[in-house]
């Protein structure tokens, strides 16, 4: 056991070197087992397998473990003792590691492939669908599709013409000549029975009892731990999306022209895998085979496919919370911060160019300008073929821009109208310089609807632009530095005492308004707003009830003037106050949903705002964590709650 602990203490008086240096806490913990195997010899592979077992089996938190085991090695037959020592390092430690020169990200990658959904099960024979009033049997391909309509009956979709015409082009597809020749319309098509089905089925599971839903979530634990997690160079790393998605309607957002298209179930035949060599490679459902099983260490997909919709790749990534995503994090909201120290600079440089004689320079300065003060995304070259209007800066057109030397009292104001990403409107009345009022009517002199407003730029040029000005500078990095900036400037003018978790969503929302992250309001939002009325309503009425009461209580005492009226004063009192709170909290919640009605603030917080922001906040304040960012928000943003103190500045 000597030689043993010589090398767990100088494994641990190296490594505590290291954390001392970083002043960050440590937890450590040791495990000694006693074996009574027999071992004549301890071979070095030996040794190395159990280490690396140690290492993947102890990173299931998103925390790092250094880990170290070894082996008491005698020539006689004698116990066998290990003793492993973790020690827990915070997940922002693992950045330190030796990093790649060659362009890999990993040089070890295992997994099991993806979880594919279930077969389609037919409907009950008692289940019909009907056309032009008759019953019809339809064949399975055509009846799945029917069914993916038949669930959205209830839902705005289907009231779309776009979606219903597209819906109907492709169901038409999967029908048999028979089926075709006999369903020619929509309107003629009755779903009712099968959307009551799945109404039912799906009160049904609403009304699991504990055992079954216990059951449930036990199988999908189990798919969890198989499925879920990887094996990258010695670290068991969460996978994010491990399912593939199941075939059904494409929704899209905003006016999206495909909506309603039907997305095929993928097959095996059309997944790539991404491994290393040396792993166990996954393995293809029963009779079926992969489309190639790649050994690509330069990109962290695990698996790929291309879907038919869009004719876009998706992929099967590491979860958030990796070590890789993590950093990759890191770096964006640094170079962001970056920014800040060249925005000026940057800002003076665009402004000396709209006097450019070159039209080139003031198309450039005029689009920066846009990007920096409305976040504007650049706007990507469009593929051929891709049917999907949507705009960014570079590419917007004269019709999508009106100019009004006064409106609404203010002068020089720019109408933007445009389908944004996703298809989602973009509308926004601004007041800008007259510099650049003057350079947008020059711009649209001589122009149709249809023409480019800056024909003499596009993307490419820009972003060629935006690397000269500083190394990773690109339209996005304008569009996070400029929500976080807003964000911790909106927290210093909006935070009050009395009500800290309203003043971050309006700071939160103060962004998504910049980014124009729009949402429809939700399906239930008027009965869920009825529901915390009537709860105000009864919380105003025990509040009056209660004052009520304390005044008879002040009354009593003052005739009685003895220790038990004075206590009940004071419980009358604190009553009041009690109730006076949770009123509070609930008309703070009701001003808090309607303001949210139409903003998405997820998309703002996960991608844009740096976390060390609303960490740091939440820490000067004392607002718990847990009231700003979800149980996955925490997991993705491990590396800042870890690092940040109340000090912070973006």
């Amino acid at each position: 056991m000597a030689c043993l602990n010589l090398k767990w203490s100088s494994f641990l008086a190296g490594v505590g070197s290291l954390y001392e240096a970083l002043f960050l806490p440590a937890q450590i913990h040791t495990n000694t087992r006693t074996n009574t195997k027999t071992e004549n010899t301890a071979t070095k592979s030996t040794r190395e397998t159990r280490s690396e077992k140690t290492r993947r089996t102890a990173t299931g938190d998103p925390f790092y473990y250094f880990c170290y085991s070894d082996t008491v090695h005698t020539t006689t037959p004698r116990a066998l003792t290990v003793t492993i020592v973790c020690l827990r390092l915070p997940l922002c430690l693992r950045w330190e590691e030796e990093k790649y020169t060659d362009g890999s990200k990993w040089r070890f990658l295992e997994h099991k492939g993806p979880v594919f959904p279930p077969p389609y099960e037919p409907l009950p024979d008692r289940i019909r669908f009907y056309y032009d009033g008759k019953a019809m049997k339809l064949s399975p391909a055509a009846e799945e599709v029917a069914t993916f309509y038949a669930k959205m009956l209830d839902h705005e979709y289907t009231t779309k013409d776009i979606f219903r015409k597209n819906f109907f082009k492709d169901w038409r597809k999967e029908m048999t000549p028979e089926e075709k020749s006999k369903i020619t319309e929509l309107k003629k098509c009755d779903f009712t029975e099968m959307h009551e089905y799945f109404k039912a089925q799906s009160e049904a599971r609403k009304q699991m009892t504990k055992e079954e839903k216990q059951k449930i979530k036990e199988e999908n634990e189990r798919i969890l731990q198989e499925y879920g997690y990887c094996v990258m160079d010695n670290h068991r790393e969460r996978i994010g999306n491990f399912r593939i998605e199941p075939p059904g309607l494409f929704r899209g957002r905003g006016d999206h022209p495909k909506m309603g298209k039907l997305k095929r179930r993928i097959r095996p035949e059309d997944i790539i895998i991404n491994c290393s060599k040396d792993s166990a490679h996954p393995q293809a459902p029963p009779g079926s085979r992969w489309k190639e099983l790649r050994h690509d260490n330069k990109v962290t997909w695990l698996v790929s496919w291309t879907e038919n919709i869009q004719g876009s790749i998706k992929y099967i990534m590491l979860n958030p919370s990796s070590r890789i995503k993590g950093e990759k994090d890191w770096q964006k909201y640094e170079t962001a911060r970056r920014l800040k120290k060249s925005v000026e600079h940057i800002r003076a440089q665009y402004r000396e160019d709209w006097r450019s004689k070159e039209m080139r320079i003031r198309q450039r300065a005029v689009a920066l300008y846009f990007i920096d003060k409305l976040a504007l995304r650049a706007g990507n070259e469009k593929d051929e073929g891709e049917t999907a209007d949507t705009v960014g800066c570079c590419s917007l057109r004269v019709e999508h821009i009106r100019l009004h030397p006064q409106m609404d009292g203010q002068d020089y104001v720019v109408e933007l109208d445009f389908p944004g990403k996703d298809s989602i409107r973009y509308y926004n009345k601004v007041s800008v310089e007259k510099r650049v009022f003057k350079n947008l009517q020059l711009f649209l002199e001589n122009k149709q609807a249809k023409d480019d407003l800056f024909d003499r730029l596009n993307t490419s040029i820009l972003n060629k632009h935006l690397q000269e000005l500083m190394d990773g500078l690109t339209a996005k990095v304008f569009r996070t530095y400029n929500a976080s900036i807003t964000l911790q400037q909106q927290l210093k003018e909006l935070t009050s005492r009395e009500s800290k978790i309203l003043s971050y969503n309006r700071a939160n929302r103060a962004v998504a308004v910049l980014c124009n992250h729009q949402r429809a309001p939700p399906k239930t939002f008027e009965k869920s707003m009825h529901n915390l009325q009537t709860k105000i309503d009864e919380k105003k009425k025990q509040l009056s009830a209660a004052k009520k009461e304390l005044k008879a209580a002040k009354a009593d005492a003052k005739m009685l003037r003895d220790e038990k009226s004075k206590k009940a004063v004071e419980m009358k009192k604190k009553a009041v106050q009690r109730i006076s709170e949770q009123l509070m909290k609930l008309e703070v919640q009701a001003t808090d949903r309607e303001e949210n009605k139409q903003i998405a603030l997820g998309t703002s917080k996960l991608n844009y705002l740096d976390p060390r922001i609303s960490v740091a906040w939440c820490k000067k304040w004392a607002v718990p964590i847990e009231k700003i960012y979800n149980k996955t928000q925490r997991e993705k943003f491990a590396w800042a709650i870890d690092m940040t103190d109340e000090d912070f500045e973006f």
